[in-house]
């Protein structure tokens, strides 16, 4: 099978497992709905090209006898009185963010280049919100 193009939703709705079946087996599968065209991508497959593409760039310190996190760019910040903590508290702020995000954040101006990192937050469970943040999971 090549890649799967529907010309309208209806269309799409018709042959709906085909085009499912085409974006599971990571192949190209688009609908164009009016001058849109989207692209469906299974979940896994995006999440795991997010999570190569979009580098945390956090940055953990020592504080206060604590931890701190934060990722230059975003607007969450996290302490924990150990690392462990700490990171639970900024994988918290992230999904808050995230929410924030898709609620009324998506058209202001110095949020919306953030699309790729609240996909990510939004397709990731927390052990991998963590791995994503320090590396490996503790």
């Amino acid at each position: 099978m090549a890649a799967i193009h529907f010309d309208s939703y209806t269309e799409a709705r018709t042959h709906l497992k085909a085009l499912l079946d085409a974006a599971e087996r990571g192949r190209v599968a688009t609908v164009r709905r009016e001058s849109a065209v989207t692209a469906l991508v299974d979940v896994e497959r995006l999440r795991h090209h997010l999570a190569m593409v979009v580098p945390s760039h956090a940055q953990v310190v020592p504080e206060a006898g604590g931890w701190s996190i934060f990722i230059p760019g975003l607007p969450v910040a996290a302490d924990g009185a150990t690392f462990d903590q700490a990171v639970a508290e900024m994988v918290e702020g992230l999904r808050e963010y995230a929410e924030d995000w898709q609620n009324h954040l998506l058209d202001v101006p110095n949020h919306r280049d953030n699309w790729g990192v609240v996909q990510l937050i939004s397709l990731s469970n927390d052990d991998q919100l963590r791995e994503w943040l320090v590396g490996a999971v503790r």
